[in-house]
């Protein structure tokens, strides 16, 4: 249903990648249904009757757009306000990125905002719209943080990465069968916990707990975005125990405290140099550990068992040209497995991409927009009003068959020579591949940290094996990975 183009001397601003401007302006299809009944509907949907992806495949065709309206969950009593305008196309999807037209305040997790008594009682740089004071102050400091431990990254993820696939190896040995994702979140945040604090976890409080204190933590912070999917528990108790009302804070705040403290005695240095930039002490741990927790572990907890699963199921083809272009790459180089080097090799940058591409770590982005503004998909423009939510899945904006020559299918070499053009639709990291984090945007600090981490974990693996087996399926936030069986390199053993 079209409309005619606002009646203002000026025309609102229009937001999209370079769009035709010749789009028909059309009215925002789609509505929210009645008060409370509504939202409560189309959670129903969202987490039951449909399930995530078919609950916005099933609104595309219905309105036949991309752009249209719905209620985000959790909805009642979790978010004041459910309503959103989704934005489901490549097109679409970066007026998210733009902080000029949209608001980034306390929407990192959607609709609604947990309780701050999960980060100190302080609202930590991730929920701050770069408008905000603080927000340049807190993102400047991250980035220093990583820039000072630039030298670490490769040879201690190699240490720790030697430590995981040992424990593979032992559980496939014992059990026949390796369960990835446990593995995984135990290096990750040993790896995490000792590029910040320069020990391992085991020599604090934390011990060798870290991993679990930290999923206890998110669970009860991100619960109103999940579905258990206990087949035994009835729907409506889930739906009322999970996305009714917040969880308190308190069944963790032990967990929490030891996580912090374990921090705080570790890292003085560090927060001396936030006391120089005029941040507390107290505030800039707490930072520390949401950015190391929330931010790190959380998604290196999705990240890799997503991209160890694309690459299981790619087969053996794959697996061989990967291992080629590795093993010569490293035998050629000067120090073995260093930036340069992994800058030569091409398909593995390209799996990195497609995986990040098809699994994108982070699924949903939020926004409220700031001004009257017109977005476009491919085919249509529509305006938006100032103060209201703009939300884009991201699986759907990334696999955009508009832009991906077969979307939904696993191209390992999809970005290499002509298909780089394609990074800039490549958008995981609350930003294009092709931008960077900056302390006056919301791209993540730590991506360029993140790609090189997960070309490490390819590269570190297939010098070490041929091939591999899993089993994979879902869990809460994720991907789950099983590996069942592991080839070694013949000059491994």
């Amino acid at each position: 249903m079209s409309s005619s183009p606002s009646s203002s001397s000026s025309p609102p601003p229009t937001s999209g990648d370079s769009p035709p401007s010749n789009l028909p302006l059309k009215k925002i299809p789609g509505d929210y249904g009645l008060p409370f009944l509504g939202p409560i509907r189309d959670r129903y949907d969202y987490f039951y009757n449909q399930g995530k992806d078919e609950f916005f495949q099933s609104r595309i065709k219905k309105y036949n757009s991309t752009i249209f309206r719905t209620n985000m969950p959790p909805g009642p009593f979790n978010a004041r306000n459910p309503k959103v305008i989704a934005v489901l196309d490549a097109v679409s999807f970066p007026v998210l990125f733009d902080t000029t037209k949209v608001e980034k305040k306390n929407v990192l997790d959607g609709t609604f905002f947990p309780s701050t008594a999960f980060t100190g009682g302080h609202r930590v740089c991730a929920y701050l719209d770069p408008s905000e004071p603080n927000h340049a102050v807190f993102k400047g400091w991250f980035l220093s943080l990583l820039a000072a431990r630039h030298n670490k990254f490769i040879p201690l993820f190699q240490n720790s990465l030697s430590h995981l696939f040992a424990n593979v190896e032992a559980e496939l040995s014992k059990n026949g069968k390796a369960d990835f994702n446990m593995l995984s979140d135990d290096t990750s945040f040993s790896f995490m916990f000792t590029l910040f604090c320069d020990r391992s976890p085991s020599d604090t409080k934390i011990g060798s707990d870290g991993s679990n204190l930290f999923t206890q933590w998110l669970f009860f912070q991100l619960a109103p975005l999940i579905t258990l999917g206990l087949k035994y528990l009835p729907n409506f108790l889930e739906d009322f125990s999970l996305h009714t009302f917040p969880l308190p804070f308190f069944p963790v705040k032990s967990a929490y405290k030891r996580l912090y403290d374990g921090f705080y005695i570790s890292t003085s240095k560090i927060l001396e140099e936030a006391e120089k930039l005029g941040i507390q002490r107290d505030e800039a741990c707490h930072n520390l550990v949401f950015m190391a927790g929330f931010n790190a572990y959380g998604g290196m907890k999705t990240l890799f068992p997503a991209l160890i699963k694309w690459v299981a199921t790619a087969g053996k083809s794959l697996h061989r040209r990967l291992a080629n272009e590795i093993r010569t790459v490293v035998e050629s180089s000067e120090g073995g497995v260093t930036f340069s080097a992994l800058d030569k090799m091409s398909l593995l940058k390209s799996v990195v991409y497609e995986a990040m591409r098809i699994e994108p770590p982070v699924p949903f982005q939020y926004g409220k927009a700031k001004v009257d503004m017109v977005v476009h998909s491919h085919d249509a423009a529509y305006e938006i009003k100032k103060g209201e939510m703009i939300f884009g899945y991201q699986p759907f904006a990334t696999k955009d068959g508009r832009v991906f020559e077969n979307p939904e299918e696993f191209v390992g070499d999809r970005f290499v020579g002509d298909g780089e053009k394609l990074l800039k639709y490549v958008y995981w990291s609350n930003g294009r591949e092709t931008d960077e984090p900056t302390a006056e945007n919301k791209q993540c600090p730590a991506k360029d940290v993140v790609v090189l981490l997960a070309r490490v974990l390819l590269v570190e693996f297939f010098l070490r094996y041929d091939t591999l087996a899993a089993e994979v399926g879902t869990l809460l936030l994720g991907s789950s990975v099983t590996i069942t069986s592991l080839t070694k390199a013949e000059s491994t053993g």
